[in-house]
């Protein structure tokens, strides 16, 4: 009986203590905060001609560039073109070819291409993309870029009538370009390696230094402003490989920034984090609503014979409506769910919600950045 007593107590006192302790917050890793300055991936572009295309092809009278092209690469595999002569292709078409050449990339790697037309084909599927050099912002030849094209689009025609599911005149190429020619970094050389956070945050940037010092000692990191945290990585290569690797993937309990709200006026959408507050205040919201109407009235005479000819008159009549709105009190909200309430009180719509946002920031009782996409 005692063993069963002491067992239902300890019961009881695991349960009070998982009601009374917090739950924990969930970290976020430094690693997805930051991004090592310096590593970074490279933009990649080239122009190149896609063959096979079951005559969807461009208009060469239309896409004088595309005969151009295909005459320079005929010339290049010693068929002369004689000058003057018109081709009238169907099953070609020139495309702009892009790709991200990855941080690291060496010589015989494969990446990722994406094919795009650049001038009126109806359709790249069953394509097949010729040895396209792909350059940098440098103009020099970083990858070549070839092989067959996956269109995940589909369409059909007839009669007048078409019907198109997704893009037909965009493709991908997997592994479709082979790099030649590898971006030189300081990586392997440089014993200081410096992270660059997301976004500018002071206090997120002293947070990161601080958790790096008290795991590794010394003046391991140093914030140097609100974007970068300078590292003392060790001389040794694969030392400061894994130094790096730890850091990355040390948590820290990131705050979610200023008070921020953004509003997109295309889609009509209405975001905030959890930091905006409120300050007591009343709103009226009513709609003025103008109505021009406009209709056009025939006069004609009674009789053929009277004289008269017919005349066309305009009627126009405007009207003014002005929804009524009641002052309506919002009070003070420190934390999200209460300005949740508070504006879903006022019971006005997204686009409404808008422009009572800014007159509230205006008027000093949102404290909160107001951002418009």
């Amino acid at each position: 009986m005692k063993i069963a007593h002491i067992k239902r107590y300890l019961t009881l006192l695991c349960v009070g203590l998982n009601i009374l302790l917090p739950i924990a917050v969930h970290a976020e890793r430094i690693r997805d905060l930051t991004s090592v300055l310096g590593v970074r991936s490279n933009a990649l572009m080239g122009y190149g001609l896609v063959v096979g295309l079951d005559g969807s092809g461009d208009q060469t009278m239309q896409t004088p560039f595309t005969t151009q092209s295909l005459s320079n690469m005929l010339s290049q595999l010693g068929i002369t073109v004689p000058t003057g002569t018109n081709m009238q292709l169907k099953n070609v078409a020139a495309v702009i070819v892009t790709a991200e050449l990855p941080a690291f990339a060496r010589a015989g790697d494969k990446i990722d291409v994406v094919v795009s037309s650049m001038g009126n084909a109806k359709s790249l599927r069953g394509g097949t993309l010729l040895m396209t050099p792909l350059k940098g912002v440098d103009n020099q030849i970083y990858a070549l870029a070839q092989g067959n094209l996956l269109v995940t689009g589909a369409g059909a025609q007839g009669g007048g009538s078409r019907v198109q599911v997704n893009q037909l005149n965009g493709a991908r190429i997997s592994n479709g370009a082979i790099v030649e020619r590898e971006v030189p970094t300081s990586f392997a050389g440089d014993n200081v390696l410096r992270l660059q956070l997301n976004e500018d945050d002071f206090t997120l940037a002293q947070q990161i230094s601080d958790e790096i010092n008290r795991r590794y000692g010394g003046a391991t990191a140093t914030a140097e402003n609100a974007r970068t945290v300078r590292l003392n990585a060790p001389q040794d290569s694969a030392a400061r490989v894994r130094f790096l690797a730890n850091i990355q993937n040390i948590p820290i309990k990131a705050d979610a920034g200023d008070a921020r709200i953004i509003i997109n006026s295309r889609t009509g959408s209405v975001v905030m984090n959890r930091h905006v507050a409120l300050d007591a205040c009343a709103v009226a919201q009513g709609d003025l609503t103008v109505e021009v109407a406009r209709s056009n009235q025939v006069s004609q005479p009674d009789t053929p014979l009277a004289g008269g000819r017919t005349v066309v008159t305009p009627d126009t009549q405007v009207s003014v409506r002005n929804g009524s709105g009641s002052l309506q009190r919002v009070n003070t909200s420190a934390d999200l769910n209460s300005v949740v309430r508070a504006l879903n009180s006022l019971g006005a719509t997204p686009n409404d919600l808008m422009a009572i946002l800014q007159s509230m920031k205006s008027a000093g009782c949102l404290h909160a950045r107001l951002e418009t996409d």
